[in-house]
């Protein structure tokens, strides 16, 4: 990894029973330069969570074990400042959010849904890449922009 990168090497926990996802999520956010673990059970998970310290996990919603926001509310017992990120078919269809989940993001599993994951990790991770609102200027130009 180049010294000059301004993405930062995370610790990343990835939990989905789905073997597939599972893969391609790793691949992605590997080939990003983060270290990732795998797991496919909740439990297992909370487990890891207990001994490792992991800068973010990122969590499917539906799971034989236990649901997604529920393991949130566990993750949010153990380690408060933790960010997660909950993957969801539903995400879409449901009022979901990220107050209503405990959520630090909430992503539509579909086609694009690892370029999202990986934009979504930089912006939570990397606040100075997330692109300013459009008409925004800082107070000096805004200050100096307004008719004398």
């Amino acid at each position: 990894m180049s010294a000059t990168r301004s993405r930062p090497l995370l610790e990343i926990l990835l939990v989905d029973d789905n073997l597939d996802g599972l893969i391609a999520r790793r691949t992605v956010l590997t080939d990003l330069g983060h270290h990732v673990i795998t797991t496919a059970h909740p439990a297992d998970a909370l487990g890891l969570v207990e001994r490792t310290s992991f800068d973010l996990v990122v969590t499917d919603y539906k799971m034989p074990e236990m649901d997604g926001i529920e393991l949130i509310r566990h993750l949010r017992q153990i380690r408060p400042s933790v960010r997660v990120i909950l993957l969801s078919a539903f995400a879409d269809l449901l009022p979901w959010s990220e107050s209503s989940t405990g959520a630090d993001a909430v992503i539509q599993k579909n086609a694009g849904e690892v370029t999202v994951l990986a934009r979504t990790i930089d912006r939570l991770f990397n606040p100075k890449s997330a692109r300013k609102p459009a008409g925004t200027l800082p107070p000096a130009k805004r200050a100096r922009s307004r008719p004398a």
